[in-house]
């Protein structure tokens, strides 16, 4: 990992678990030791954007600066980190956007989750031996969503056309642009993660290697492929040559994704669902993804008080982890597509429910095996995550995600993008509720977050990274709530991620030995003494907490921007 992260990277050693077995003077030694570093929020009086990208972030305050609204500053910036951190993301990927409109006064919410081939069901993976869906190849390759989610966010609340919006990311890919630090450390891996699937070190190497930092990277083919999109509309990606090609492609990788599937797609407008945190909204959208996580553990969460408690103390960590636990009992037995399997999302985010799954919560020992609170309704990633706001009060939370790295392996040649390997994530159980199916949208992770308070917009913002997703938001919100920190402050304080809960997919086994924490340094030495003491497994961190952007409404007016010190990325406004 680039030196300047490793207050926050994973160490080059494998993994130590501590237990109580292990000297709590090394447990101490080696994971604490100093406080965490901050810098200055970014103030700005009109507009503001925070991306995990310098350019894509000047690229969003250039657009809105030509009178683009924040929906329009959020796609060029999306299209940009396409191209400028395809490790994280991409037209080969899937989009999810919270949008606040100030003409109307309410938060939108935007499902662009794409679904399963049509050509493909489970009766094919039970003849050919299959029980999970490999992570990588074409089995797990569904309908990229990112563009069809452009096209929808912009006919409602765009401004410029989007032509103007696709430009500067065009102008990037053709002359070139330098490769940031976090990004290419990042490239390196994928590099050797994909290197045998046909036509990825073509379009995503330099003769065999990833782009080094500081080196140009330039991506011709994803040029044209955005000109065809700015040309064409959104027929231009999902009818006509792109999606033959990809046909092809698939069919000669032995896949099943077609140009059929490709026109029959359509993402969603939906409600989002919220909760009250201590007199603070927040918003989340439905499932299929893993928002509702973030609902339930703030919802078990609020009804501890913390006012006596420092940041990163045994009592602060052990509470979130146990509530961290049953939320995500019940994520692994109801988060799937509502079209197949529509979640009790109000019974989950009630105070009542809220209340019986508190009283499971033992202060003073951490669990070990954690069912669902509710009966069954049946007898892991990488993420580009952004934020803007303009001049009018628009904000936008937009997070996409190609899944595992850069996605699937799956590079059809000439367009200069890889699709996405979302369809991991279904099971191949008959009757669980991710059961796979033709045309269905798996269980996704990534999540948009957004917070108001009075009925008026306060923050926007998302953490990346899988699993750690909604842990990193609960986080966010208690460390603005709980310990009053400002909003950089808030994502650059040392995280916990709790890893072990059962999963939204049949081939992961339950969780029956509590779990283990990971967390980064600068916790205080006597938290792990005291989380040891009550039984939890305490592990360095592995690498991912990273990363978070936000914006929040300036009380005295404008905007206040923050960005993740884990990642590139910058927050900048005018």
């Amino acid at each position: 990992m680039p030196a300047r992260h490793r207050r926050h990277a994973p160490l080059a050693a494998p993994l130590f678990a501590l237990t109580l077995a292990a000297p709590l003077a090394l447990a101490a030694d080696r994971l604490t030791g100093r406080e965490f570093a901050t810098r200055s929020e970014v103030y700005a009086p009109q507009a503001m954007a925070a991306t995990s990208h310098p350019l894509a972030t000047q690229i969003a305050l250039e657009v809105m600066r030509r009178g683009g609204s924040a929906v329009d500053a959020a796609i060029a910036a999306n299209a940009a980190l396409g191209l400028m951190e395809p490790t994280g993301g991409g037209i080969g990927g899937d989009l999810f956007a919270l949008v606040w409109d100030p003409a109307s006064g309410r938060l939108h919410g935007y499902n662009g989750s794409g679904r399963s081939p049509m050509g493909l069901s489970r009766a094919w993976f039970d003849a050919q031996g299959i029980t999970s869906i490999p992570a990588f190849g074409p089995l797990p390759v569904t309908v990229p969503g990112a563009v069809d989610g452009w096209f929808a966010l912009h006919e409602r609340f765009g401004r410029l056309p989007m032509a103007a919006l696709l430009q500067p990311s065009i102008d990037y890919a053709r002359r070139g642009h330098p490769v940031p630090e976090t990004i290419a450390w990042h490239w390196e891996r994928n590099i050797t993660r994909f290197r045998e699937f046909p036509g990825f070190l073509e379009q995503f190497s330099i003769d065999g290697r990833a782009p080094r930092r500081g080196e140009f990277w330039r991506n011709e083919n994803l040029a044209r492929t955005y000109e065809r999109i700015a040309a064409e509309g959104r027929a231009g990606f999902y009818e006509g040559e792109i999606p033959r090609i990809v046909e092809a492609h698939m069919k000669a990788q032995g896949g099943f994704l077609t140009a059929a599937d490709f026109a029959a797609h359509r993402g969603e407008w939906v409600e989002p669902i919220s909760i009250d945190y201590r007199g603070v909204q927040v918003w989340q959208l439905p499932p299929n993804g893993q928002g509702l996580a973030t609902l339930q553990m703030l919802e078990v969460l609020e009804g501890f008080t913390f006012a006596a408690d420092e940041f990163g103390s045994a009592r602060h960590l052990h509470l979130l982890t146990e509530a961290k636990k049953l939320a995500f009992a019940d994520r692994a037995r109801f988060y799937a597509d509502p079209a197949f399997h529509p979640a009790p999302v109000a019974e989950l985010i009630s105070e009542a429910y809220a209340d019986r799954q508190r009283q499971r919560i033992d202060p003073n020992r951490a669990q070990a095996v954690v069912a669902p609170g509710l009966p069954a309704a049946l007898d892991r990633g990488d993420t580009v995550y952004l934020t803007t706001a303009d001049a009018n009060g628009m904000m936008v939370s937009l997070i996409q995600s190609n899944y595992r790295g850069m996605g699937s392996g799956m590079v059809p040649p000439g367009l200069g993008f890889m699709l996405q390997n979302r369809g991991e994530q279904f099971a191949l159980q008959p009757g669980h509720p991710n059961e796979y199916a033709p045309g269905k949208r798996p269980f996704h992770t990534i999540i948009p977050g957004f917070l108001s308070r009075d009925g008026k917009p306060w923050v926007s913002f998302g953490v990346m990274g899988g699993a750690m997703q909604p842990q990193g938001q609960v986080q966010i919100v208690m460390n603005l709530v709980d310990f009053g920190m400002n909003l950089q402050e808030a994502g650059d304080a040392p995280r916990l991620h709790h890893e072990g809960s059962e999963e939204p997919v049949a081939d992961v086994a339950p969780m029956r030995d509590g779990g283990v924490i990971q967390l980064e340094s600068g916790f205080p030495q006597e938290t792990i003494r005291a989380l040891l003491r009550k039984g939890h497994r305490v592990e360095f961190a592995d690498g991912r907490f990273g990363g978070y952007q936000a914006i929040m409404r300036n009380p005295h007016g404008g905007w206040i921007g923050a960005s993740e010190s884990r990642k590139d990325g910058q927050a900048a406004g005018y």
